[in-house]
């Protein structure tokens, strides 16, 4: 394959822009550059950088390296930053960070979503360190941008490095990529100057930063349009949502089960064919559109960030992938960070939250405790329970340990017929009572971990039945728990902020007391 820093065919800015918006949409919000020629250098190099700048005004067809302004995806509104690469690089200085900046307050202003598409080596050398500063007033011209509840869409371009990468290349609540783009703090011109040589081979593509986590999809330009639409409109439809008709999955009536069941719950919950989160998403959400990672470097399939849509209702949704966990994935440190991301993207996008609990247990190495695992259970737990998004906790199936409650704590708990809750696997807690893991079936028995015994306790709300079990029945099982999860959206998001927010304190505050 040839090497990702090798020059291939690059769409100019506005071939890009008109891939990605309706036709005839786009409104271009920049004036004339900002600042006179030579933009800030200093006196000894300002004919030679205003000769560099017209030059690159011919070659280009821009005034600058950045375009800005508004058009239509998909009849969706959306304002846009995307680099010129062939004007100096794509290389940003004092007039491209104003406009930059400026950009984004004005999408900040009129409530509209953000999409950016940087291509640039990064600040432009020819300024100094007065282009090197701007960078900070574009970053915080983002980050009021996303506090104001607003999504931010990063498409990163073959090549984004340097400066460029370092601030509004890497603030996106969700980041894709150009296939085979070179994306790299350090571009490869910097290595042979500053190292003597370049980085291995591949380390700097979209396709790595993608497996460790630094970005959520590689997309090609030509599929952009529909990605992001997809993507923007369920960031962007936080509130109003309507409670959808309750199925009559749930069974509310019902006195908990004769203690003999217990172990017969367990079993089911661990048989192979059993649903679990990928089941959910594909038979019960009207749409999904998964991420990938924690966004800081760092992947494990053991749990799933999503946007979704039940009933209706748009959300985040987090939870434990059992497929991935069956298939000899742990769940580490790195997979309740994944959690911790999407609790702050619904916290960001004012979204609410569904968590999705499956798991045997979190992982048991070495590597674990170094990686912290048991702090980022302690942040998860704390993080969801003082979320002021409306949240929907789902106990889908096995819910082992503190990987378990660290995503419990929601305004309302739904569980299925066969799912249970317990501080360690039953076999890990006989060893701990009786010194031996053959009386596991003997302390599911008497722990209260089963569906039932949680809904008498008010740890659980509403428990939806399975047929059999949901081995048996998969797609009508996961169907009538998205019903139930649809209902449950409508039904905490239609409450009172202030009112459901002391409801799930005083709920978990209470649990556990004599």
């Amino acid at each position: 394959m040839a090497r990702t820093t090798e020059a291939r065919g690059r769409a100019s800015v506005r071939e890009f822009l008109a891939g990605l918006l309706d036709p005839g949409t786009f409104v271009p919000w920049d004036g004339p550059s900002a600042g006179d020629p030579p933009h800030g250098a200093g006196p000894e190099s300002a004919p030679e950088y205003a000769a560099e700048l017209e030059r690159a005004h011919r070659t280009s067809g821009a005034d600058e390296a950045v375009v800005c302004g508004e058009g239509r995806v998909r009849g969706l509104r959306v304002a846009v930053a995307a680099s010129e690469f062939s004007f100096l690089g794509g290389s940003i200085g004092a007039a491209a960070a104003e406009r930059l900046t400026r950009a984004a307050e004005r999408a900040t202003d009129e409530g509209l979503p953000l999409i950016a598409a940087p291509a640039s080596g990064g600040t432009r050398m020819q300024e100094g360190t007065r282009a090197f500063l701007a960078m900070a007033k574009v970053s915080a011209a983002i980050a009021e941008h996303k506090s104001a509840g607003l999504p931010y869409l990063v498409y990163l371009r073959h090549p984004t490095t340097g400066g460029v990468l370092a601030s509004w290349g890497s603030q996106g609540h969700v980041t894709l990529a150009e296939p085979r783009a070179l994306i790299g703090f350090l571009g490869p011109r910097a290595q042979d100057a500053i190292l003597g040589h370049r980085l291995p081979e591949g380390v700097q593509s979209a396709e790595n930063l993608y497996r460790h986590g630094l970005v959520d999809a590689v997309v090609a330009p030509e599929a952009l349009g529909e990605e992001a639409h997809r993507l923007l409109t369920l960031m962007s439809a936080g509130g109003g949502a309507v409670p959808a008709p309750l199925a009559e999955a749930v069974d509310e009536q019902a006195g908990p089960a004769p203690a003999g069941e217990a172990w017969d719950s367990v079993t089911r919950t661990r048989r192979a064919g059993r649903p679990g989160l990928v089941g959910l998403l594909r038979h019960a959400a009207e749409e999904a559109v998964l991420l990938h990672g924690t966004g800081d470097g760092r992947a494990d399939p053991a749990m799933t960030a999503a946007f979704a849509r039940f009933g209706g209702t748009a959300c985040v949704l987090v939870g434990q992938d059992r497929a991935a966990q069956n298939g000899g994935s742990a769940l580490g440190a790195g997979a309740l960070r994944t959690a911790r991301r999407g609790i702050r993207l619904a916290a960001e996008l004012r979204l609410p939250l569904v968590t999705v609990i499956d798991t045997p247990g979190a992982a048991l190495s070495a590597h674990a405790e170094e990686e912290g695992i048991a702090g980022e259970i302690a942040r998860c737990l704390a993080d969801l329970a003082t979320l002021p998004q409306p949240t929907v906790s789902v106990l889908l199936g096995q819910g082992a340990g503190g990987a378990a409650l660290a995503l419990l704590p929601a305004d309302r708990v739904l569980a299925a017929r066969h799912a249970w809750l317990s501080p360690l696997p039953f076999e890990g807690a006989s060893g701990i009572v009786h010194r031996t893991p053959d009386r596991a079936a003997e302390v599911a028995a008497g722990m209260g971990a089963r569906s039932a015994d949680l809904r008498e306790a008010g740890a659980v709300d509403l428990i939806v039945d399975e047929r059999g079990d949901a081995a048996d029945e998969p797609e009508a099982f996961c169907r009538r728990m998205g019903a139930a999860i649809g209902h449950g959206l409508g039904s905490v998001a239609a409450e009172e902020a202030g009112v459901r927010l002391a409801r799930r304190r005083a709920r978990f505050w209470n649990l556990g007391t004599a």
